[in-house]
This record gives C-alpha cells, structure tokens and sequence, in this order.
C-alpha cells in the first residue's frame, strides 16, 4: 500500500510539471477552456492517477510517461466542456472525461508501434523505451479501464457512444495502414480515415456531455457535429504541420508523414496539381517507399510551387467554421464562446 501511494506521488508531480509546461505554450482559448474547468480537469487527473496505480509497475510507467507526455488534454476538456455547455449539475462527467482520456491515451500508445515513432512531442515513446509488447499490452489495459469508467453514467446510450468510438478509431487506424503506399486509394479514402482515426472521439466526447445532461436529440447532434467537424479540422492541420512546421514542434521530425507514406491533404493536393515529373517523384516516394534524405525537401518545395499551405489551411478553416455553426442552437454562455474560439485555435495553431 506504501509502495502504491509513493508511485501515485510520483505519477502526480510527473503530470503537474508536463502540464505546467503545456500550459505555458498554450494559446489563449485552450487556457481559458482550462480555467473555466480547472476544478474539474483536477479531478479527471487526480481519478487517471488513481487508476493506473498498479502492483504490477510496468502499467503505471507506461501509462503515466504516456499520459504525461501527451499533448493538449483536449479531448477530456470537450467533455467537461460539452457537459457544462448542456447545463450538467452533476459528477458522473468526470468518469466519462477520464474514460475518453484512456481510449486516446490507448491509441497513442498502439498508434506508436504502428508507425514505429520514437519520438511523441519531444519525448522518447513508450515502444521506444520499453517496446512493442509492452506498449500493446498495456495500451489494451488503458482500454479495459476505460471501459470500466463508461459504466459510471449508468446509461447505455452513453455506453454505446464511447465504447463505438474506440470501435470506429480501430476501423480508421486500419485502413489508414492499407491505404498507406497507395496515392489513388488514399484520395478517395483521406477524409474517411481521418473522420473515423481523430474525429470520431472528439465527436463522442462531445456528444456523452449532452446525453448525460439529458438534452433534446437537436442538441446532441449540434454538439457532436461541433467535435466531429473540430476533430476533421485538427487532424487536417496536423497533417500539413507535418511538412510546414519547424523541426520538433509537434515532438517529431518534419516529414514523418512522408516516410511512413501515408497519403495526407497535403500530397493530395500536391498531387493533384502535379507534372509529370513530379507525379513520379510522389510514386516512387509514397507508392514504392523509395526515398532518399533529400526527398522531403524536394516534396515541400513541391507543396510551396502549388501553394498547398494555403488550399489546405483553407479546407481546415471550412470544418472549423461547421463546428462553430454547430453551435448556434445553444444559448450564449462563457463556455460556447470559449469553444468557439477553441475551433479557431484548432486552425490557427502551430503545434
């Protein structure tokens, strides 16, 4: 019992500086989104904690370095959010924000044995410190939990939402990998992979707070619309960064992207646009995984002659502008604004 209380300790002091440190990198929409939620948000990291002490410590090394090193606690944060935008008075949306913060916690880590990363945000990742089994095995615990916590609404539909989601992400990731190498299939299937493998769980974190606030269908379909088109946006916008933003912003090399070949809006675009020449250089890259260290700088010179920066930053403006439409059949408060301005930060960040 000692031993569980110094890890939980540990676990604590681990999160409180990577979030101190997040927080200071923060645009101002997701900090006031924290401080409006700063009571609740504390409760969801003081439950996650909880949850991952173990007797086996393996499981809360992994899950708190995960956790600890993820990124902007969004997704937990729309299900507070969408919770208190409803009118919710009670506790059970902690449950189901700690719930959501494991299934993405599980993806991240499965997601890195996937695209074999050793980086996430400028931190080792956990395949790359313990490997691949432990990874797995431990992402599939992150998942039990979560499971576990959907429960604490008492409410199936709540159930079903969350526990569909972890279904549908599943779904994406995999044809992700199979249209990865292939430019044409890709095309056709970008905004399915990326609606089902980043979308879909910003939409049903949004949706659990207005099911658990008992809100007419009109409502709960806003509000899932709101995070479905917020989630298509993000993605979008990572998916460029990955070829415009300056080395590590995001944790990770520019052009990641490119040497797994997965197929984004940015080489769709480029693509698309593309001579002859440079149609060949995208196969031999992305179809034949036939690179050379110089190539990247090749695809993003490619990207500026076609000004592809601008033609998807604007397709990622038009989902962020549907989220915030979304949001017109609720009456005005500080946490509509608020998530109104976290659609525009969605876009407009660089990281």
């Amino acid at each position: 019992m000692a031993m569980k209380g110094i890890l939980y300790q540990n676990n604590r002091e681990l999160f409180v500086k990577a979030q101190n440190n997040i927080t200071k990198q923060s645009n101002t929409p997701l900090l006031t989104l924290k401080q409006l939620l700063k009571s609740d948000i504390e409760k969801v990291d003081e439950l996650i904690y909880k949850l991952v002490i173990n007797k086996i410590d393996l499981i809360p090394e992994i899950s708190n370095h995960t956790i600890s090193s993820g990124g902007k606690r969004l997704r937990p944060l729309l299900t507070l959010a969408s919770a208190k935008l409803c009118g919710y008075k009670g506790s059970n949306h902690i449950d189901l924000a700690a719930s959501v913060e494991f299934i993405h916690t599980a993806t991240l880590l499965h997601d890195d044995v996937v695209d074999k990363s050793d980086l996430r945000r400028g931190n080792k990742t956990a395949n790359n410190l313990w490997g691949n089994k432990e990874s797995i095995l431990v992402g599939d615990f992150l998942l039990g939990k979560s499971f576990d916590l959907m429960g604490a609404a008492n409410s199936l539909d709540i159930y079903r939402i969350l526990s569909n989601a972890a279904v549908v992400i599943s779904e994406g990731e995999v044809l992700q990998l199979s249209a990865s190498g292939n430019i044409e299939d890709g095309k056709e299937q970008y905004f399915t992979i990326i609606s089902a493998k980043t979308a879909e769980l910003f939409a049903a974190a949004c949706e659990v707070g207005a099911v658990l606030a008992e809100k007419p269908t009109a409502e709960v379909e806003a509000i899932r619309n709101y995070g479905l088109n917020l989630g298509i946006a993000f993605q979008i916008v990572d998916d460029l960064l990955d070829y415009f933003s300056s080395e590590n912003d995001m944790g990770k090399s520019v052009g990641d992207d490119f040497k797994e070949q997965k197929v984004t809006l940015p080489v769709i675009k480029a693509y698309k646009n593309s001579s002859d020449e440079e149609k060949a250089f995208w196969q031999r890259c992305i179809n034949d995984g036939s690179q050379s260290e110089d190539d990247i700088k090749t695809a993003i010179n490619y990207m500026k002659s076609h000004n592809v920066y601008e033609t998807v930053m604007e397709k990622a403006f038009e989902y962020a502008d549907i989220a915030k439409k979304s949001l017109e059949v609720f009456e005005d408060s500080e946490y509509k604004s608020t998530l109104i301005d976290i659609a525009d930060f969605s876009v407009k960040r660089t990281n």
